[in-house]
């Protein structure tokens, strides 16, 4: 399982025209579940994306995490992350979960989110979206578990 986290001062997602999520100060997760995750994957990748210290503390230093600053979480499923980009000059997919397996981990891990009390707003499984962000920093950090 891989997130792609992005400290953002504000994040959306539209599908159809329509905003679906939207956050401020917090994380943009792209989330791409391979072959083989499973709740106990998505459940580590979790702790580990919000306890991740990518904030600043009083000294200016990457020092706290998203939990620590109250921050919020936009989380967008991403299957493109799963890629096999080794060969050739088009990527292969093979990697990546069937749909209905990456769906239930995608949910999952937002569950997860919010039961640890954080602000989650979500894109939309499978769906055409337009994500929208102003990178913080820019700090963008590829978490894999």
């Amino acid at each position: 399982m891989i997130a792609l986290i992005q400290r953002v001062l504000s994040a959306s997602v539209t599908v159809e025209g329509e905003v679906c999520g939207e956050i401020g100060p917090g994380l943009l997760v792209l989330l791409g579940v391979e072959q083989g995750d499973d709740e106990q994957k998505a459940k580590r990748l979790c702790d580990k994306t919000l306890g991740y210290r990518i904030f600043s503390d009083a000294n200016d230093k990457m020092n706290l995490s998203l939990e620590q600053v109250g921050g919020s979480v936009l989380v967008v499923s991403q299957f493109t992350l799963a890629a096999d980009t080794q060969k050739g000059m088009r990527p292969s997919f093979s990697g990546g979960a069937a749909p209905q397996e990456a769906d239930r981990l995608y949910q999952y891990f937002c569950g997860q989110c919010r039961e640890k009390g954080i602000h989650t707003q979500t894109g939309r499984f499978a769906a055409d979206m337009k994500v929208a962000l102003v990178n913080d920093g820019p700090v963008t950090f590829w978490l894999q578990v």
